[in-house]
């Protein structure tokens, strides 16, 4: 059958995630090396002991710029994921329709093909309709949590070299420096989703799933 999801290559079938996935550990490989020639030359200049790579992979300016990252990403996701649930922006590919009801909307049915936890129903069916949410919620609150790690070990790295006392994470935790790191990367998602929410009211992407067609109506909601 044409429309058989084996009659396509595996690259074919998984072609969005696998170029994504490959952006991804190319662009962390290349800030994990100039990171590393940033960091020891700031040591360097302090007349301190250079890192292996090794080490530094484990160091709180790794780990911190790493995760501060993940943190906002999976917070934009989060938040993404659970307000489209019931707010809506009229015209906009983005959002659901202002009156009609949507497939994502319909009550689960446990049919042949249907994911086990619908099958099984109760509880794990309640989890498993809100997963989405909460797996990215889980990743937001773990990478928050080891943005904070880092960047108190960065900040304590620092206060060392300059000869001043260090901070316990109770008292970081009040730092301005790990809330400017962290404002700074959430107000630039917020940012971004705004964008595409408001901009696919006017603006097309022929062939794009994150468009309207190119001759919709601007004021037609959804896509």
């Amino acid at each position: 059958m044409a429309n058989d999801k084996n009659s396509y290559s595996y690259w074919y079938r998984n072609g969005l995630t696998l170029v994504f996935v490959i952006l991804f550990m190319g662009t962390w490989c290349a800030q994990a090396l100039t990171g590393f020639n940033v960091h020891n030359e700031a040591l360097q200049e302090n007349g301190k002991a250079l890192l292996s790579f090794s080490d530094y992979l484990c160091s709180g300016h790794f780990i911190s710029a790493t995760f501060e990252n993940f943190e906002s990403e999976f917070l934009q996701m989060f938040l993404y994921v659970l307000l489209t649930v019931k707010l809506r922006q009229i015209g906009s590919a983005e959002s659901k329709s202002l009156s009609e009801k949507e497939e994502v909307d319909r009550m689960p049915k446990a049919a042949k093909d249907a994911p086990w936890p619908v099958k099984q129903g109760g509880w794990i069916l309640k989890l498993y309709q809100n997963s989405l949410s909460i797996c990215f919620g889980i990743l937001f609150l773990t990478s928050w949590a080891l943005h904070f790690y880092g960047s108190w070990q960065d900040y304590n790295i620092e206060q060392r070299i300059k000869g001043l006392p260090q901070e316990t994470p109770i008292a970081y935790i009040c730092n301005a420096n790990f809330w400017f790191e962290t404002f700074q990367n959430w107000q630039s998602e917020f940012l971004s989703v705004a964008s595409i929410v408001f901009l696919t009211i006017y603006l097309r992407q022929k062939g794009s799933p994150e468009s309207k067609p190119v001759d919709a109506p601007h004021m037609e909601t959804g896509k």
